[in-house]
């Protein structure tokens, strides 16, 4: 069979996406009758039907919704792909100015784990430069996926290395952050079951893949959010301990004695041939065979 075409992948997606004609063509600048003539062509090439058409409107069949799913990430990896050849090439850069690398954390990433891994990277002969790119929850593995990152720190069981190759840095336990006030705050320790149903303090509700699982919590999409709402009484928060480095005087936070521990890797791809990346990952490498806290 014929290699799909990244012009035939957007078309796709971007149906698949709208699950309609004249909307997709819209969102890509286009008529739509050569758009739905480029769809019907791919159904043939690949000899399955990819959409249920009809006078109700447009639905995805099953081939449909594997291409789609495939279709995003390679579309992803495509965009990726020119973004790091790009920057390794100084597209970004001024003339003669060394290779730099994006590295990708959450706004709350433990702050000495991060300054100890910067600093001992700076600290080698010719290090390439590190722009820190601090965003919400989940956005630094989004941003590693689609090439806006070189590398990120990456949280486990949060986010996901499927796709990665990485390195462990740092294996933390976790707390409860409550308001200063509470009755709970003056506890020693708590259980995850402790937490799970508090009387007019629900559990905050982070994004997961685009979507918030359900719960009677509120929903927050960062941590500068998060720490309004716990100080304001109106939600409470499980946290790995590294986050006290966001922590307010209004919060408190109370050891759990149950729950899993969570780790934070360093991630990248593995088809990377930057050797800036390469000094990075060593540096990291080193730091996680040494003696001592990480965090």
């Amino acid at each position: 069979m014929d290699e799909l075409e990244t012009r035939e992948l957007r078309y796709f997606v971007a149906v698949a996406e709208e699950l309609h004609f004249g909307r997709a063509a819209a969102r890509l600048g286009i008529a739509q009758p050569p758009l739905s003539r480029a769809v019907q062509r791919l159904e043939r090439r690949l000899g399955v039907p990819l959409l249920d058409r009809d006078r109700r409107g447009v639905r995805l069949t099953g081939p449909g919704r594997v291409l789609l799913r495939e279709g995003r990430a390679a579309l992803d990896a495509t965009a990726a792909a020119v973004r790091r050849t790009r920057r390794s090439g100084g597209a970004d850069r001024p003339a003669g100015a060394p290779e730099r690398l994006v590295l990708a954390v959450k706004s709350a990433a433990s702050h000495p784990l991060l300054r100890r891994l910067l600093d001992a990277h700076a600290a080698e002969p010719g290090a390439a430069e590190v722009e820190v790119l601090a965003g919400g929850f989940d956005e630094q593995e989004r941003m590693l996926r689609d090439g806006r990152a070189d590398a990120a720190l990456l949280i486990v069981p949060f986010h996901s290395l499927a796709g990665f190759d990485s390195e462990e840095l740092l294996t933390e336990g976790r707390m409860a952050v409550l308001p200063a006030g509470h009755p709970l705050a003056a506890r020693t320790a708590l259980t995850t079951a402790e937490t799970a149903d508090v009387p007019g303090l629900p559990l905050a509700r982070w994004p997961r893949h685009g979507a918030y699982p359900p719960g009677p919590g509120p929903e927050v999409r960062d941590h500068t959010q998060l720490a309004q709402l716990i100080a304001l009484g109106r939600t409470m928060a499980v946290v790995p301990e590294s986050a006290r480095a966001w922590l307010w005087h209004e919060h408190a936070t109370v050891p759990l004695t149950d729950a899993p521990p969570v780790t934070t890797h360093l991630a990248w791809p593995p088809h990377s041939r930057s050797r800036a990346l390469a000094a990075l990952v060593r540096t990291a490498t080193r730091l996680a065979a040494e003696p001592g806290p990480a965090g």
